[in-house]
């Protein structure tokens, strides 16, 4: 099943929003195949490890137990149930590492396999497993995108000199660390000020993937139309008050409105006055660059609270400290 696990994050980036799932297939100690979900849309993880069978072991399929680290599927979407193949191959034991709990699998496709006389095994791994599928889980669970909140900040703990200029804080290395975040999330968010201060790109220009959706909350639209957010690099959209209530607490409404877009996962990269409503409101990790040079004051970055530290990386002098939140 750890084997699994692995597979699937091959797929990180590639299959949003489908779940990213690995699957093995075994005789006798023996992997036979392998394989995972790829790409969106394609075929999935059971496919594609039946299909890496070799011709001269086709024949063992019907005596091989399958590994998947999630519950393979049993309807209709971009392509045919899993769960359909599985029968069809005549496999005679299925072990998967956590059921999905998306509303048109829910334990469908195992019960599913059961009726077809699979031997079926469950929770294998189980913690691992919903881990890598965090987003997934996150979005079908609680019907809102997986959050993820990114600073830079000084050494003494500022995120912009005191008059309020750019200035670069963490060096090159960790920049395209942040450019691979960004290929791996689906839409990536700043305020209004960030986006008039520092004219960003937002977008994943120094890793090769997929660039995210890009998110302003500019209430008034008043980010010019000359500034980079508003290039064809990457999609955007401008969260005004032509279309949300600014009187209410904005935030509920934008992850519903994410949500029903079926944005599953969102980096939240400022400014600090953003990223603290969210650390006040709803988080999931927070993702804090430490660099090596402090500012001697300026605007403080945000202070999260309710916060567990999971890992800290050195890149190049820069301290990278992820966080997940505990409520």
């Amino acid at each position: 099943m750890q084997r699994c696990v692995d597979l699937s994050q091959t797929g990180m980036g590639a299959v949003a929003p489908n779940p990213m799932v690995g699957s093995v297939l075994v005789h006798e100690g023996r992997i036979i195949g392998e394989g995972f979900h790829r790409v969106y849309g394609q075929a999935h993880a059971e496919v594609n490890c039946i299909n890496s069978v070799p011709e001269e072991l086709q024949s063992l399929i019907p005596k091989a137990t399958m590994y998947v680290s999630l519950e393979p599927c049993a309807h209709h979407g971009k392509t045919p149930p899993c769960a359909d193949l599985i029968i069809a191959r005549k496999i005679p034991k299925v072990v998967v590492g956590c059921v999905d709990t998306f509303s048109a699998v829910a334990g469908k496709g195992i019960q599913r396999m059961k009726d077809a006389g699979i031997e079926v095994i469950t929770g294998v791994l189980e913690e691992a497993c919903r881990a890598v599928n965090r987003r997934f889980f996150t979005f079908h669970e609680k019907k809102r995108p997986y959050i993820i909140l990114k600073w830079a900040q000084s050494a003494d703990g500022f995120i912009a000199p005191p008059d309020g200029q750019p200035v670069r804080i963490s060096n090159p290395y960790t920049d395209r660390l942040v450019h691979q975040w960004r290929t791996r999330e689906m839409a990536i968010m700043v305020g209004k000020h960030t986006a008039l201060k520092d004219d960003p790109k937002l977008t994943a220009r120094l890793w090769p993937g997929r660039q995210p959706l890009r998110i302003v909350i500019d209430r008034r639209l008043e980010v010019p139309g000359h500034y980079q957010l508003h290039s064809e690099e990457a999609p955007t959209i401008f969260v005004s008050e032509d279309t949300f209530d600014f009187s209410k607490d904005i935030i509920p409404q934008l992850l519903t409105r994410l949500h029903a877009d079926n944005i599953q996962s969102m980096i939240v990269e400022g400014g600090a006055h953003l990223l603290q409503q969210f650390i006040d409101n709803v988080w999931d990790e927070a993702r804090v660059i430490t660099g090596k040079h402090a500012l001697g004051g300026g605007l403080p970055a945000p202070v999260l609270h309710n916060a567990l530290l999971q890992e800290e990386l050195e890149v190049q002098g820069d301290l990278i400290s992820m966080y997940t939140s505990s409520t």
